[in-house]
């Protein structure tokens, strides 16, 4: 368990689920509203960041989802999975408050997630183009930019995305 100020990172629970998933809705409508509208972001939130779907996350294999907990504020959460045997990582999720940006949590939820796996070789991620904020945090925590995601290697409901990735 590592930690960042006031906050601690530790393995999510599903006492902490409505917690992260207001972290996420007013994350996302902070970040996300510009660019595709509010309407469209309380849809992705409803369906990506439901109860249901943060409950998935807390069993699923060979993943890790932690969460920034100072003892009355959830500030952060990142969540990953790791496949090819475990060699490489999959960071899903990492999203701070906005109000709690720029302290160190995100920083500290991505040692954390990168400490989870220690037979992982390299990290990669997507980010949407325009989160400028992100990309600048990604990058300056070692990442580069490896390509984009086309329309035919995204699911169905995602996003258009750039890959970036770092090697571990």
């Amino acid at each position: 368990m590592s930690s960042a100020g006031n906050y601690f990172i530790r393995t999510a629970s599903r006492r902490d689920l409505p917690a992260v998933r207001a972290l996420l809705v007013e994350t996302w409508h902070d970040t996300y509203d510009s660019i595709y509208g509010a309407a469209r972001v309380g849809e992705i939130t409803d369906s990506w960041h439901s109860p249901e779907a943060l409950e998935a996350r807390l069993g699923q294999p060979n993943s890790e989802f932690v969460i920034a907990d100072n003892g009355s504020e959830i500030a952060g959460m990142a969540y990953a999975v790791s496949g090819e045997g475990g060699r490489a990582l999959h960071l899903q999720q990492l999203y701070v408050l906005p109000a709690r940006q720029r302290l160190g949590i995100g920083r500290a939820l991505l040692a954390e997630i990168e400490d989870s796996f220690p037979e992982a070789r390299e990290i990669r991620l997507e980010v949407e183009e325009a989160n400028a904020s992100a990309i600048a945090f990604y990058m300056a925590n070692g990442f580069s930019r490896l390509g984009r995601a086309d329309a035919a290697d995204q699911t169905a409901g995602s996003l258009p995305a750039l890959i970036y990735g770092k090697t571990l």
